[in-house]
């Protein structure tokens, strides 16, 4: 057996059931699911409809590069939602949504053989990225998030000697689970922090298209134009269609960016059998080509958002989020795990403990006293799960 996989922690939902094991809900209630961020809108007639028309398209192997039209659909995208031009030949490539990419992507990059091979990621985060990492034969380090700006991820936490060890870093903007994006003087010190120690950036952007203020999230190739940098040396930004068009099981996403790491990519994707179906691929450019469902999508999430958050600040820590789908509340008494234990039980309501999100480091889990909350259920029974928490809440301090 590969004895780096003895080095991969337990994912957050296997260590929840484990802490919930023997835990019996209230009866009495329905059970009400906060705790998944897996979208349950419905996904748009459009995808199905192109799905049904291109059955026949089975028939064939796909090319792992996908086909012409799916890359120029992206490319397309990427210009109308960012401004950036970007050659759909050379430096986007279809993958099998953002999940495994950030994870194979790790395996291009990284050279187990440098001494002290590091990848730095956000601190909380999501887990694929440590996974992708220690699988390389790579170390992680952690950048915690400051509740003082919003959640974003405190940099300044890694020292030089590790900026100078490291060969990659996955940022997330919006983030997981706080929904902070990053503005441009925080990617421009990242670009220059890649620039003086050579390393790659991957830019997790899955959640881009779910926002609350009226500007849209600055994304890492935007920001790299902006600043003068069009070639995207060692960047590539990563997105899908789960969150965007409500289709997780479509299993379609795609990477843009610096095209000598794309090539290597490719290339290894050969080999990584990673290549998307012909139906998807075909659905795919519908998908990507629409905007119409994404705005009634936004506008649904702003509703729940509106209607759910200003409830919970009465009796919890907790704020709009710059973007994403999730509440990062405060709970009172700071055990974020008997907390949720205690709503599970009484309430019925499953969210979420931080400190499963984050990892111990610079002395202190910064997920710790904090749960995370996904509305991605109907709008009333977000609404439903939020009375129970806050009952649960007030019931708490009496």
């Amino acid at each position: 057996m590969n004895p780096l996989l003895a080095r991969l922690n337990p994912y957050p939902f296997e260590r929840w059931r484990e802490l919930t094991r023997g835990l019996v809900p209230n009866p009495a209630l329905r059970p009400v699911n906060l705790g998944i961020g897996e979208p349950k809108h419905p996904a748009p007639a459009l995808l199905e409809e192109a799905l049904v028309a291109n059955l026949k398209s089975l028939a064939a192997y796909p090319a792992t590069a996908g086909e012409p039209a799916l890359r120029e659909a992206c490319a397309a995208w990427l210009g109308r939602r960012y401004g950036i031009t970007v050659d759909a030949a050379s430096q986007v490539l279809p993958v099998l949504g953002s999940r495994e990419a950030l994870f194979s992507f790790a395996q291009t990059v990284i050279d187990p053989t440098r001494e002290n091979a590091t990848v730095v990621c956000p601190n909380p985060f999501y887990q694929i990225y440590e996974g992708a990492a220690l699988l390389a034969g790579a170390r992680t380090a952690f950048a915690p998030s400051d509740p003082a700006r919003n959640f974003a991820a405190d940099w300044s936490a890694i020292d030089d000697a590790t900026w100078a060890a490291t060969q990659l870093l996955y940022v997330c903007s919006p983030g997981n689970p706080t929904g902070a994006v990053m503005p441009l003087d925080e990617w421009a010190r990242l670009f220059e922090l890649s620039d003086r120690h050579g390393f790659v950036i991957a830019s997790d952007e899955c959640y881009s298209e779910i926002y609350f203020r009226d500007e849209a999230p600055l994304g890492g190739l935007e920001a790299a134009a902006k600043l003068g940098r069009s070639d995207f040396r060692n960047l590539v930004a990563f997105t899908s269609l789960s969150k965007r068009s409500n289709v997780p099981g479509l299993r379609s996403g795609f990477v843009a960016g610096d095209a000598a790491l794309l090539k290597a990519f490719l290339l290894y994707r050969t080999y990584h059998g990673s290549a998307m179906s012909p139906l998807v691929q075909r659905a795919s450019v519908a998908a990507w080509n629409d905007e119409t469902h994404v705005v009634a999508n936004r506008e649904a999430y702003r509703q729940k958002f509106a209607a759910v958050t200003p409830r919970l600040a009465g009796v919890l820590d907790v704020a709009l989020p710059d973007a994403g789908f999730y509440l990062w509340a405060a709970v009172p008494g700071g055990d974020d795990v008997a907390y949720a234990q205690g709503l599970l039980a009484q309430y019925n309501v499953t969210v979420l403990p931080g400190s499963l999100l984050a990892r111990s480091a610079q002395g202190r889990n910064p997920g710790a006293g904090r749960v995370r909350m996904a509305l991605v259920a109907p709008l009333e029974e977000c609404l439903e799960a939020a009375e129970r928490i806050v009952s649960y809440t007030e019931s708490l301090t009496r």
